[in-house]
């Protein structure tokens, strides 16, 4: 096997720009893939006890990754001989102090640094409005922490070079749960947070039933009101539909299964909910590709020898991980290694059911999931006990329901998002169906298309036929058929699922209500819905209502300035009129172009003020006209000109200041590292350089 036999020209992109070690000089240090996997290999083999098991294991790991039958989250893959922290998953708590906070605040900030995402759930902090005996003040609530913990997020990430992601949470039983709730809708609130709701029993059976249920005061502690189940229901529902957010979590049934619920109740999970963790806890993830055990020929067209013996390697991997890593924090590197956690997972199961004809969203599909996911259960938990009589239980298991057994890990199983990954092992993505068989992405000036190497080999051997029902995409799925596969695997799963339900646009509130009620009812962990193109809608919402805006009337005298630019249709001459000294009118016109040219120009100056009047942010309506390309670009004194609309944009930033890239389009999401178009989902990869925006 050549060194990069396997791997495909994005997948190499990828590995280059994100995972290969670079010096001082941004020089390449691995040449690779077989160097960062060898690399990668000798780290976690580190862990074995003597030179000739070191060397053998080494081996061992670094064959079952370029073979991509395995890899380990991405973390590991960059971290690796870097003195670097090699986990993915991380809890952090929060006190009702100030100190409490701010320290978490500081921990979070280590923790994203390494490259690491963190869960928090703010339940502890007490309501807004409270009484604060110290300063004699009101409390701010923990909607304003959250924004704290995003600020700071968002200065770690401008001044490093991975992107740290945040899972906030709030019991529904909590009193500021509607400000929660709502706090995202405006589109621009916490971009680095994913919320999610820790929805209780006694609300979700509150809900089932139309009943009320108990509001509780943390700093009180006591029941302080009493809230309608369904309308906050109603409101978590209609945020969801609007944006994606809130998710919920069912936190009893989390804490029922958690085997290491003595020491105390798990209130949080990872920024993707796949991962729930106590206090200061971490896990490390890695994912099997199940597509690379096709066998037509033996039984179930599945080879389960080999995948038994991937998994007993995979397993003593990511236990290694736990010896080798470098933690952030003291308290993070005692409880994980107290409780040895590990989130063995799967990619490649929709690539899977393809090659065996089997429908994603059918009976024999979930089926199959469910004997997947127990022999993977059985089969990890049994090396489990293997190694603890060679290396010892984990220190917490007196506190675990393993308590007399044997057991090196708390828990072995995690299916996670798997995106970078995943394009890497040139898999599809967890156990989530193709998105797009056929995927075209704009990259600044060029276009790339992402082809599935399965549908375009059917298609060359099959041309002209009718594409068989076992090529599904995710909008081909009813919610249902996505719940039951997540429920599906959940039932073998020790950690949890992380999925998105994907939604077609024209999906209705009943549809995203009916799909949580169905996760909490199939016994589901947690639930996270996002339907096609919501983010596309700037949703305008006081409490549930939507604002109706429109424009407001004109004056009969305003100031006005004009400005010319220069255009490949000749000059361009923009007026601006101000009301209230901000722009309220632009009118724009060419001169000696053709009649159709000017029409463009006029209908542009007219839908822009339109826009303007209506209390548009000029700069929103400069990064909607930015870089957009024309046929006859020009360079000026102000740079190139790419066409009428983008001279409008930079006449704009003139006066209203620069906007330094168009980084939200209503129309489609773009990738913040190489600019290419990403597919509409709640947490997209890159299909070109494998940014993912969660992880």
């Amino acid at each position: 096997m050549t060194d990069t036999s396997g791997f495909s020209a994005n997948a190499l992109r990828i590995l280059k720009a994100r995972y290969f070690m670079k010096n001082d000089k941004g020089e390449l240090l691995d040449k690779s893939p077989a160097d960062l996997f060898g690399r990668v290999a000798r780290t976690v083999a580190a862990a074995e006890k003597t030179q000739r098991e070191r060397h053998l294991w080494a081996q061992i790991f670094s064959e079952v990754m370029m073979a991509r039958d395995f890899l380990p989250n991405s973390p590991t893959l960059t971290g690796a001989g870097r003195d670097m922290c090699l986990s993915a998953c991380f809890v952090l708590p929060i006190g009702d102090s100030m100190e409490s906070i701010f320290e978490t605040v500081k921990n979070a900030a280590l923790v994203h640094k390494e490259g690491g995402g963190t869960g928090f759930d703010f339940s502890r902090l007490r309501p807004r409005g409270s009484f604060v005996h110290r300063t004699q003040g009101v409390a701010s609530g923990p909607v304003s922490f959250l924004k704290v913990i995003d600020a700071a997020t968002e200065a770690v990430k401008q001044g490093g070079t991975r992107r740290g992601a945040n899972m906030g949470i709030l019991r529904a039983d909590h009193p500021d749960i509607e400000e929660f709730i709502l706090m995202k809708k405006d589109g621009k609130t916490l971009g680095n947070f994913n919320i999610s709701v820790a929805a209780t029993d006694e609300f979700m059976e509150a809900v089932k039933k139309g009943s009320s249920y108990a509001i509780h005061d943390p700093y009180q502690k006591k029941v302080v009101d009493r809230k309608e189940a369904r309308k906050i229901f109603r409101m978590i529902v209609e945020s969801a539909w609007a944006i994606g957010d809130p998710g919920l979590i069912f936190i009893d049934r989390i804490n029922r299964m958690n085997p290491t619920r003595a020491l105390g109740p798990i209130q949080a999970t990872n920024p993707c909910g796949e991962q729930p963790l106590h206090a200061y806890e971490s896990c490390n993830l890695g994912s099997i590709n199940l597509a690379n055990f096709f066998a037509p020929d033996k039984k179930d067209q599945f080879d389960w020898d080999r995948f038994g013996k991937v998994i007993a390697i995979a397993f003593r991997f990511l236990d290694n991980v736990i010896d080798v890593n470098k933690y952030p924090l003291p308290q993070i590197e005692e409880m994980s290694k107290g409780n040895r956690r590990i989130g063995l997972g799967v990619m490649g199961w929709a690539d899977l059911l393809i090659k065996m004809k089997i429908p994603y969203n059918s009976s024999r599909a979930r089926a199959f999931a469910e004997k997947i996911s127990s022999f993977l259960r059985s089969q990890a938990a049994q090396e489990s006990a293997k190694l603890a009589k060679v290396r010892g239980n984990f220190p917490n298991i007196a506190k675990s329901v393993y308590k007399g057994k044997r057991m090196r890990n708390a828990t072995v199983f995690t299916i996670a998002p798997t995106g970078t990954i995943s394009r890497i092992a040139g898999c599809s993505s967890s156990i989530e169906p193709v998105f797009a068989f056929e995927f075209t992405s704009r990259i600044i000036d060029s276009e790339i298309k992402d082809l599935h190497p399965l549908y375009m080999e059917w298609k060359s051997k099959n041309p002209g036929q009718a594409v068989p029902d076992y090529f599904v995409v995710a909008h081909d799925i009813a919610p249902e058929g996505h719940i039951k596969m997540q429920a599906a695997f959940q039932k073998h799963v020790d950690n949890a699922v992380s999925k998105t339900i994907n939604l077609p646009h024209e999906a209705t509130l009943k549809d995203v209500e009916q799909a949580y009620l169905m996760a909490f009812d199939l016994g589901c962990k947690g639930i996270t819905i996002y339907r096609d193109g919501c983010r596309d809608e700037q949703v305008l919402t006081k409490a549930g209502a939507a604002e109706k805006r429109l424009p407001q009337e004109r004056p009969d005298t305003l100031t006005s300035i004009t400005d010319k630019i220069k255009t490949g249709f000749g000059n361009l001459y923009v007026t601006i009129s101000f009301f209230n000294q901000k722009p309220f009118e632009v009118f724009a016109s060419i001169g000696k172009s053709g009649y159709s040219t000017m029409a463009d120009a006029e209908a542009l100056g007219r839908l822009i003020s339109l826009a303007l009047r209506s209390g548009v942010d000029p700069k929103e309506v400069v990064n909607q006209l930015k870089g957009i390309g024309g046929s006859e670009p020009i360079f000026t004194d102000g740079g190139l000109v790419h066409s009428i609309p983008d001279a409008i944009s930079k006449v704009l930033e003139r006066h209203f200041g620069q906007v330094k890239n168009n980084s939200r389009d209503l129309f489609k999401s773009i990738c913040k590292q190489c600019g290419a178009t990403l597919p509409d989902e709640k947490c997209p990869t890159c299909p070109n350089c494998g940014w993912n925006k969660c992880a």
